[in-house]
């Protein structure tokens, strides 16, 4: 069995991080609930309660959260009623920050590799030396190599800085992995056909629908607090949901009918709807002829697909489409199919996303109630531009319809990793990307990436399996204990600026991003981050009429509602090149791709063997609450179970609660074992596992060993060659029994 973790480093081996240097030796019991308030020590704090109000770091949904605090330690979180994102209300793991701020594995120290007699381990550094010591190797390899040979891959909100600093430094590789596999497609496959992004929360009136597809999206298992609630209240008011998807999720739990798709045959099936809406006469024939452009385009592309054909290739009954397409066309324009998050599986998930869009089109639901919207953004006046350096060389993806207008990524975090691996990247700078168990082109990959650069420096609150590769590790505190940007990128129902702030000051030998990145920007002589962030929100938030003093009571700035709905007799328009909504799309047809959007058959498992299906838990989002021992205390979070049909599980000699090992189709073996989940709610051609388990890194001590790592099963990808987004679902495993 591989008990190397699947490494095969030459230059970098991993490290285990002394428990000298995290916050359990720290004198926690000193440390917590230092205030901001006051002198500033918790233990003089008079007793009385406060609540803070700021945003929360556990998911991208970034809901309002309320921090209580009793004697100077914060005790509960829960939704702030003020932001429109959580209402007063909150996921299990976002009530759980109180476990990562008191997380007695914390990194607490900056920390440098060095290495003596051979051996290699960390040492403690003060943050001057680990500052210099940082800013000299980037120097250096700029010097050597230029800005190209530099890249950060980031997750999490307060990367910004980082990014504001390496601006000023001539660098321009910015990549954040979850756009690859995550909204990725679905944002370049509206923006292609609509003129406009989807958004996060996606536009889809739910609360008022009368009729939703959902294709494979998780909600009440990945949450997503605020659509959670739309859908419960939705369903309240009377909206039915039709669910695709292999396996009978939380969501199939609620729905009018629940169809077990054969895993990979989503656009046969959005074909055939489209077939019947068409063939029928069903689809919304005004708006089309007004508002798109190639419709005979598709006509042409889908009228084969028959429901019948569809049936052979989908194992839906030909009968079962016919009816939902019916029942869509019904109750449209209060009907919608959802774009859902995670909407990069195969190498397909742009034209994937687009088939989506087009249904939508077909329903004639743009800006009706109950169908597809376009949400507003808050609107906060620029400043003065900050000018940057001209970059020496000017990087971009070498994806034809990778995104363009989302500057957080300037390439896919795949080609940072293949840059890295082919010696064009000599430093990767990381900020809360746990890289081994993160990239989608599996860890094996990862670890040969990490162990190839010349410099890898890691910004982190936990020592994350990353950590143990890094040459310098950078803790930052968390988002309980520290300024970020303001959230006030995002469209919504009611547009908003949302304030982080600090609960409490920054525990341990920890500092926020924003002064990390100063001290690196100050350190390389780069003109960036000069105001401290304080004046910067200040400022900014004057400029959309408030103050920071202002916003910081409630932690967010409200704007007025989004005029959802189009008029009678509005006439439409759209920022694509037709100036029409293009269900033939002319930027994927100018880029040598089809234009409207063609099923292709994905590989099927090979004998004895099952696809590889992911999702999420309530109370888990990977690495940001992996080690949360409070969590950790719920028995359904603790481990992830491997789901099997019950005839998969006869025909292995396998029993509910049995452990197992997985074995891939490339022959890699589960390092830790997991348990089995016999089901009748998975297909026999698939097996399921919740992502963000099997951690290797002993420090980690409520995630060391936990059920069996997903990201170490991934030896196939694929590449999405218009967008460049990655898929892993052609990857399948099978079941190596315990001695």
């Amino acid at each position: 069995m591989n008990m190397s973790h699947g490494q095969d480093l030459n230059r970098r081996d991993f490290i285990k991080i002394s428990s000298l240097f995290l916050a359990g030796s720290a004198a926690m019991s000193t440390q917590i609930g230092r205030t901001l308030s006051g002198n500033g020590d918790a233990l003089a704090d008079d007793g009385r309660e406060r609540v803070v109000h700021s945003f929360c770091e556990h998911c991208f949904w970034r809901c309002g959260i309320a921090a209580h605090v009793r004697d100077g330690k914060i005790y509960k979180i829960t939704g702030s009623e003020h932001h429109p994102l959580s209402n007063g209300r909150l996921c299990p793991r976002g009530t759980g920050g109180i476990g990562q701020i008191y997380d007695p594995d914390r990194l607490a120290h900056p920390l440098i590799r060095e290495k003596k007699g051979g051996k290699a381990s960390y040492r403690k550094a003060s943050w001057d030396e680990a500052i210099t010591y940082t800013a000299e190797k980037l120097y250096k390899i700029k010097e050597a190599y230029g800005p190209q040979a530099i890249a950060m891959l980031h997750h999490g909100f307060g990367y910004t800085f980082f990014k504001e600093m390496f601006k000023a430094f001539g660098v321009n590789k910015f990549a954040k992995p979850s756009y690859d596999f995550c909204c990725g497609p679905s944002h370049q496959a509206f923006l292609f056909t609509y003129g406009h992004e989807i958004g996060t929360p996606e536009g889809i009136d739910i609360i008022n629908s009368k009729y939703i597809l959902f294709f494979g999206t998780h909600y009440g298992e990945n949450m997503h607090n605020t659509a959670v609630q739309e859908i419960a209240e939705g369903i309240r008011r009377g909206l039915k949901i039709v669910v695709f998807d292999p396996r009978f999720s939380t969501l199939a739990g609620k729905a009018e009918k629940w169809l077990p798709i054969k895993p990979g045959t989503d656009i046969a099936m959005m074909q055939a709807l489209m077939n019947v809406l068409i063939t029928e006469n069903l689809y919304d024939k005004q708006f089309v002829a007004e508002n798109t452009v190639g419709f005979d385009e598709l006509r042409a592309e889908v009228e084969r697909m028959t429901p019948e054909k569809a049936a052979e290739i989908t194992d839906i009954p030909a009968e079962d489409i016919r009816e939902i397409a019916r029942n869509f066309a019904r109750y449209a324009p209060a009907a919608a199919v959802h774009p859902g998050r995670r909407t990069q599986w195969y190498a397909d998930g742009a034209q994937r996303s687009r088939a989506i869009a087009i249904l939508n089109a077909l329903a004639g639901n743009y800006k009706m109630p109950g169908g597809m919207v376009k949400y507003e953004k808050y609107k906060i006046p620029k400043g003065a531009p900050h000018h940057y350096p001209e970059y020496e060389k000017e990087v971009w993806s070498k994806y034809p319809l990778f995104t363009d207008i989302k500057p957080e990524n300037t390439m896919g975090s795949h080609e940072v990793i293949q840059q890295a691996i082919d010696g064009e990247l000599k430093a990767l700078f990381v900020y809360g990307v746990n890289v081994p168990e993160t990239i989608t082109m599996g860890r094996k990959t990862a670890l040969k990436a990490l162990g190839n650069v010349d410099f890898l420096a890691v910004v982190d609150t936990l020592p994350m399996e990353v950590t143990g590769y890094a040459d310098i590790v950078l803790p930052e505190c968390t988002y309980l204990e520290r300024y970020d940007e303001l959230d006030g990128g995002r469209p919504y129902r009611t547009p908003f600026v949302a304030l982080r702030q600090p609960v409490v000051e920054p525990m341990f030998d920890s500092k926020p991003g924003n002064q990390i990145a100063r001290m690196l920007a100050d350190k390389l002589g780069v003109h960036a981050l000069e105001d401290d962030v304080e004046t910067y929100l200040d400022k900014k938030l004057k400029r959309a009429g408030s103050s920071l003093e202002e916003v910081r009571k409630t932690g967010v700035l409200l704007g007025k509602p989004t005029d959802l709905y189009r008029k009678t007799g509005e006439k439409l328009t759209f920022e694509t090149p037709s100036g029409k909504i293009e269900i033939a799309s002319s930027k994927f047809r100018d880029a040598g791709f089809d234009a409207v959007p063609r099923y292709t058959k994905h590989p099927d498992a090979p004998e004895g063997f099952y696809r590889v299906l992911t999702g999420r838990k309530p109370m888990l989002t990977f690495g940001r609450t992996a080690n949360n021992r409070f969590l950790n205390e719920l028995p359904t979070a603790r481990e992830n179970e491997i789901w099997v049909n019950p005839q998969v599980a006869a025909k292995h000699q396998l029993s509910h609660g049995e452990q197992v090992h997985l074995k891939n189709q490339a022959g890699v073996v589960s390092e830790f074992p997991i348990k089995v989940k016999v089901t009748e709610r998975i297909r026999q051609d698939a097996v399921y596992m919740v992502h963000g388990y099997g951690h290797y890194f002993k420090k980690l001590k409520w995630a060391y060993g936990k059920g069996a790592s997903h990201n170490q099963l991934i030896s196939n990808y694929d590449i999405d060659t218009s967008t460049g987004a990655v898929g892993f679902e052609n990857n399948f495993v099978t079941f190596i029994k315990e001695a």
